[in-house]
């Protein structure tokens, strides 16, 4: 019905039949090592244990058992029951302690290795159980059926690995504590992301199969806790110094007390090794957190309790995944299943409220035990504080750190990585992974240093920790000064120029923006300077940014509005010079120089709109530009080009052209003459001006004078 190789003699299988029997075999051999009987009905399916320390074979069968046996003394050492059909698949997982049966009855038994206690049992509707795998390297199970498959994962994602503050790491590859010392890898240099050279000491065998590892603050200590129970270390030797039953252990921020959760009722609270108090929360214990106050998850909130007292000091409607306290006990986070909080507590407020107002508790505890200071759509994995940063990896493989409102991005992981912890001599950030590889990033101290000094608004301190921050780390200091507002500290602090001189910009320092403008040489900013100092009226200085910034158009806004001949003067040769030419005609508009007009629309081939501009301003220049326009037709279209009539030619089609010379010649003279701009409301708009009436009533008192005289 099945064959199987043992995993740790690849010359040797197993095979089970329907004969009631399992008979090992030797490749090569005709006949059976051994056979293995005690089955009643057939055997259907057979597998291997995968550790080197038991030589076991699981088999399933017809009568709806599952056996154990040990094939070196050929002896059944335990049955399991309780399928209520055929045994149809088993399997000893290679990592997890565990032991999985399918049956036909369409479940799947989820049994200790050791213990062979029933830990739970498995049933997705798809009717009957055929086979069971695994993935070597993790806990995922995979499941067929007979109208499906399900992929499912058990135990703990996060491998049982922690790290005490002089880098010494442990971690329980199966029921073996090893340990690695940062120590050891001596001066050899670090690359940041890459899998440390670690050597790997055995520290021997743990009595209880680890789900996880936690030293207590001071690092003397370690916790193994498993299998419902928990045992404390001595963190060098590791010799017992205490154990007991537990659901769950944590570490207070005093290292000589910890808590257990006993069941989902009630919680213990040791200190030096001995059962201080033990209660029970209102609402029931579903998870414990330790730090600065004992935290209760019950199914709909979050209660802290003072470990000294158990008091109730406050109770938040929150399903949190996890929490984690500064070491001086003031910021908290809590996170959540979309999002993570940062809060503070205020440890005045919860001892004035014990000691002498007690009336204004309410039944969830102190009302201002805590504030919250940030609300972060980030998922939190893991997670550290150093000081009054929070360093977390989230969902999507980012390291990060959070500190004052500002998220910044350390490295983008490229596999699931846990924090493991910060030696601050080192500036360096340590992460461990699932198949216990460690890395490491750089970050240094000194930065969080000063903006932990910074969000507690203790500038002394910053400012004597500043000069230990390094050059190339100052501007991301200064993003951070600038998002907290401080942005004069964060001009002085940036290496950046560019960000300098945005700085600058936000601060109307328009001397260091000019200076820092020079340096830089992009247009971009020195519009972006200009547009400042016309906003404080530099109306100079904006026209030396616009003029470095070539920005034309702005010029000519600025020498129209300033009524600025000599700068409009200059804006038109520099407009002409680039080729500007809009401009430069606006210009020389402006300026009353029709002629320069004229040429610029010659040269740059608008002969048609040249045309046009010399009958209605220059109509002694009509003739030339027809003839221009005429020669340039010619070489598209003749016809088009016969057709165009010159005045000259034909005053009959060109009504009062005449009195257009004589208005030419009388204007010519006022266009010479340069008005201030205060005169602007004075003078008469030009497109309501009747220059030919002008003209003939001219003509008319003329004549009348000199009959007059004669």
């Amino acid at each position: 019905m099945q064959v199987v190789f043992n995993p740790k003699d690849s010359n040797t299988f197993a095979s089970a039949s329907l004969d009631r029997t399992i008979k090992v075999w030797q490749l090569g051999s005709a006949t059976p090592n051994f056979t293995l009987e005690g089955h009643n009905k057939g055997v259907n399916c057979v597998d291997y244990f995968h550790g080197g320390d038991k030589p076991y074979i699981i088999s399933g069968d017809d009568d709806r058992l599952a056996k154990i046996w040990d094939y070196q003394n050929k002896t059944c050492i335990h049955t399991l029951d309780g399928h209520g059909q055929n045994v149809s698949a088993v399997a000893f997982h290679p990592t997890l302690p565990i032991i999985l049966t399918g049956s036909e009855d369409g479940t799947v038994r989820v049994w200790h290795a050791n213990t062979y206690r029933l830990e739970t049992t498995l049933n997705y509707g798809l009717e009957r159980v055929w086979s069971i795998s695994y993935l070597k390297s993790g806990n995922t199970i995979a499941i067929g059926y007979d109208e499906g498959s399900a992929v499912i994962k058990l135990g703990r994602e996060e491998p049982a690995m922690s790290m005490d503050s002089n880098g010494k790491i442990l971690w329980a590859r199966h029921s073996e504590i090893q340990q690695a010392n940062l120590k050891s890898m001596g001066d050899s240099e670090i690359q940041d992301g890459e899998r440390l050279p670690l050597a790997v000491k055995d520290m021997g065998a743990c009595e209880i199969y680890p789900q996880t590892i936690m030293h207590n603050p001071n690092g003397r200590f370690v916790c193994v806790c498993g299998d419902g129970e928990y045992i404390i270390y001595t963190a060098m030797a590791l010799r017992n110094k205490s154990y007991g039953s537990a659901q769950e252990f944590v570490w207070a921020n005093d290292s000589s007390q910890y808590a257990i959760r006993d069941g989902s009722t009630t919680v213990r609270i040791f200190k030096n090794f001995k059962e201080k108090k033990s209660f029970k929360p209102d609402y029931g214990a579903e998870n414990i957190f330790g730090g600065a106050l004992l935290g209760v998850r019950a199914s709909n909130s979050l209660s802290f309790y003072d470990w000294e007292s158990t008091e109730l000091v406050r109770r938040i409607e929150i399903n949190p995944k996890n929490i984690w306290w500064s070491d001086n006990g003031e910021l908290l986070c809590i996170s959540g299943d979309e999002s993570f909080f940062i809060l503070k507590y205020n440890q005045e407020a919860v001892t004035q409220c014990f000691e002498s107002n007690r009336e204004a508790m309410t039944e969830d505890g102190v009302e201002d035990a805590f504030e919250v200071l940030h609300e972060i759509e980030d998922v939190v994995k893991t997670g550290i504080w150093v000081g009054d940063c929070f360093i977390y990896t989230n969902s999507v493989n980012r390291l990060n750190y959070f500190v004052g409102g500002e998220i910044v991005t350390v490295s983008h992981l490229d596999r699931v990585m846990y924090l493991l912890g910060y030696i601050p001599r080192e500036n360096r950030l340590y992460l461990g992974d699932k198949e216990f590889g460690v890395i490491s990033f750089s970050l240094q101290l000194s930065v969080l240093e000063y903006q932990t000094a910074v969000m507690r608004k203790d500038f002394d301190h910053a400012d004597s920790v500043l000069p230990t921050v390094p050059k190339e780390q100052r501007t991301r200091v200064a993003h951070f000064l600038e998002k907290q507002g401080f942005k004069a500290q964060a001009m002085q602090v940036t290496q950046d120029q560019e960000h300098k001189f945005e700085l600058a910009v936000q601060l109307h320092d328009i001397k260091t923006g000019f200076a820092l403008a020079k340096e830089i040489e992009s247009e971009h900013k020195w519009k972006q300077l200009a547009d400042l100092a016309v906003g404080k009226y530099e109306f100079a200085l904006a026209q030396k940014c616009l003029l470095e910034a070539r920005d034309y158009s702005g010029l000519l806004l600025l020498a129209s509005c300033s009524g600025d001949k000599e700068m409009m003067t200059r804006l038109a040769e520099d407009a002409r010079e680039a080729g500007k030419n809009n401009v430069a005609f606006m210009a020389y508009h402006q300026l009353g120089r029709l002629e320069d007009c004229l040429e610029i629309l010659l040269e740059s081939k608008r002969l048609p709109e040249a045309a046009f501009f010399t009958r209605a301003y220059l109509p002694s220049q009509v003739s030339r530009v027809v003839q221009l326009w005429r020669n340039d037709l010619m070489k598209v279209n003749e016809r088009a080009a016969e057709a165009l009539a010159d005045p000259m030619e034909y005053e009959n089609l060109f009504p009062e052209m005449k009195e257009g010379l004589l208005a030419e010649k009388m204007i010519q003279n006022e266009r010479a003459k340069t008005l201030p701009a205060r005169a602007y409301s004075q003078v008469e708009v030009g497109s309501e001006r009747e220059v030919i009436g002008w003209l003939f009533w001219g003509l008319f008192a003329g004549e009348c004078r000199s009959r007059c005289d004669g």
